[in-house]
């Protein structure tokens, strides 16, 4: 069913529904936040504020958009909290003013209030720092005025929203240098991208509040660094403003007489008293989120606007402090419940089907990477560690990770033997041929020799016009590597296929492994397995579903 028309009920209903889905995955947020301070609340904080909207809402229900809108942006207003949580209702507020007149609103308009709530937002904060939720909002609410100019349908342009949400929450680590160095992503930025699925899943009549919330993430994050969570990697006086300083100044006419409200003025004057300052006014009140460290002199300075009310005053160092400790307490009885183990494998696959083949045949950790997205030194480390044994063999499978390998063996105290596979069959060969009753010795000679039983084939794409190894390429030609050597270019996927194939296949051959990634149709996968079959009846094939990019075959031979 096509939705040209947003009327006060259906988004009443996103509201809801996006509000019981960020409370389902509260803690997964929690989990990740890092920045500005590590006191792990941000999922809570977006939660009760969210959560305030949606009441908000829920009383004063109606058919027209401009009315909920301004319910949602009132309920969020009284029950911010924290960074993410003002974030969060500046975010509506705009999206409210944009729709305030209206009782319904088509894709544009939808298009235009994402966006302008995020000017608003930008506007709110005192000093906007880009990899967090505000440039998750901005990137999003700008593919849906994109999206919105040819396209009729709400929900298909909330679709894009939704996924370009959560590819900017992908980008921010490399925004922002503290959640790159953590290994997460953005906690304020994580927590509205489950409010925006939330909205899709209202907006299509699904329930997505009886989804099975995420597991929390810095949980899963490496099969966790023994559970510690984000921030763990941040030191307990790291922490410039100690005290995060919530509260309210009910505006008094004596008092704003001798001392004339500006909200810029306002802003300024409170800056120098510390950071992650947010400051919201309508013409009754004004909210204030402050980290400081003189908090005292923060509720001095506002009360001679008015009255000072809902003030809410917490330790950041205690919270993280106390965090830092539950972190400890949880990796001692983890460790404590773990027996070492005499041999561990680290493997590097691109793909979560073929990170899944890794672990079905005996990977004990295995790293995403590979040819445009080599891991770093720190990640194979973690990796390693992550691992409780005596020896720890490491599988690069590409020649760009193998060195980036053997450094992040001398960094570790456990005993690491880097087997230089350069491909994923031959690091598949290599795992095969690992024996636990073998020496260390042993197992490395045997891995080390399967390489050479093993020919690696690969179906690529090219993204440019040159020449390799004789082979004349042009831009967008399928390229096929045998064991990384480009033997055939052409604009057919298929016929390039059977050629490289014809090149790998001999007399000696028994197997055939078809990786298939995520560009492969199935139909192109029948085709190949039947020529394969027809042209050499004698070899075996199998066929697993890799799911990995760039590629969409990789062909093993033994």
């Amino acid at each position: 069913m096509i939705i040209t028309a947003l009327d006060g009920r259906r988004f009443a209903e996103m509201v809801f529904q996006g509000a019981a889905h960020l409370s389902n995955n509260a803690k997964a947020v929690d989990a990740l936040n890092v920045f500005p301070v590590p006191d792990g609340d941000t999922g809570t904080n977006m939660n009760l504020s969210m959560t305030s909207g949606a009441k908000e809402v829920k009383n004063n229900l109606s058919d027209h958009i401009g009315k909920v809108a301004g319910a949602l942006a009132k309920g969020l207003l009284m029950g911010a909290r924290g960074n993410s949580g003002v974030i969060l209702s500046q975010l509506f507020r705009g999206f409210a003013k944009a729709v305030e007149t209206k009782k319904e609103i088509n894709s544009v308009e939808f298009a235009a209030a994402l966006e302008a709530g995020v000017n608003t937002a930008y506007k709110a904060v005192m000093k906007p720092v880009e990899g967090t939720i505000l440039t998750v909002a901005k990137d999003a609410a700008r593919r849906a005025v994109e999206v919105a100019k040819k396209e009729r349908d709400i929900a298909v342009v909330m679709e894009e929203v939704v996924k370009e949400a959560k590819a900017s929450l992908r980008r921010t680590p490399e925004l922002l240098p503290v959640l790159k160095e953590v290994g997460v992503v953005d906690s304020g930025g994580q927590g509205l991208v489950y409010v925006y699925e939330g909205f899709l899943g209202g907006l299509k009549g699904e329930n997505v509040a009886k989804q099975k919330p995420a597991e929390v993430s810095m949980e899963e994050l490496v099969k966790a660094e023994h559970h510690k969570s984000a921030q763990s990697h941040i030191h307990t006086d790291e922490i410039e403003f100690g005290y995060c300083t919530e509260f309210m100044v009910r505006f008094e006419p004596d008092k704003l007489q001798k001392h004339p409200f500006s909200e810029d003025a306002f802003r300024q004057d409170l800056s120098r008293f510390g950071d992650s300052l947010l400051v919201i006014a309508d013409d009754e009140l004004v909210k204030v989120h402050i980290h400081s460290e003189q908090p005292g002199e923060v509720l001095t300075y506002g009360q001679q606007y008015g009255s000072l009310i809902n003030i809410k005053i917490e330790n950041m160092r205690q919270q993280h402090a106390n965090i830092i400790n539950q972190d400890r307490q949880t990796a001692s009885s983890i460790e404590k419940m773990k027996q070492t183990e005499k041999y561990g494998i680290v493997t590097i696959a691109m793909g979560s089907g073929v990170a899944e083949l890794f672990k079905s045949i005996g990977a004990h950790a295995v790293i995403e990477g590979g040819q445009t997205m080599n891991p770093s030194t720190e990640e194979i480390v973690k990796a390693i560690e992550s691992i409780n044994a005596e020896i720890v063999f490491v599988l690069p499978n590409n020649k760009n990770i193998i060195m980036t390998a053997e450094q992040a063996a001398t960094v570790v105290s456990q005993k690491v033997i880097v087997i230089p596979s350069k491909t994923i069959p031959q690091g598949m060969a290599a795992l095969l041929a690992f024996n636990p009753s073998l020496s260390e010795e042993q197992n490395q000679k045997a891995m080390t020799a399967a390489l050479a039983r093993v020919k690696t084939g690969q179906v690529t794409f090219a993204i440019r016009d040159t020449t390799i190894d004789g082979v004349e390429i042009e831009k967008d030609d399928y390229m096929g590597l045998a064991d990384n050597k480009i033997i055939v270019a052409e604009k057919d996927k298929l016929s390039v296929t059977k050629q490289l194939l014809d090149a790998l296949i001999d007399e000696e051959s028994e197997i055939v492994t078809i990786i298939y990634g995520e560009d492969a149709a199935e139909e192109e996968v029948e085709a190949i397995v039947s020529y394969i079959e027809g042209a050499y009846p004698d070899v075996e094939v199998e066929v697993h579903a890799g799911k990995q990019p760039l590629y969409p075959f990789i062909f093993s031979v033994e």
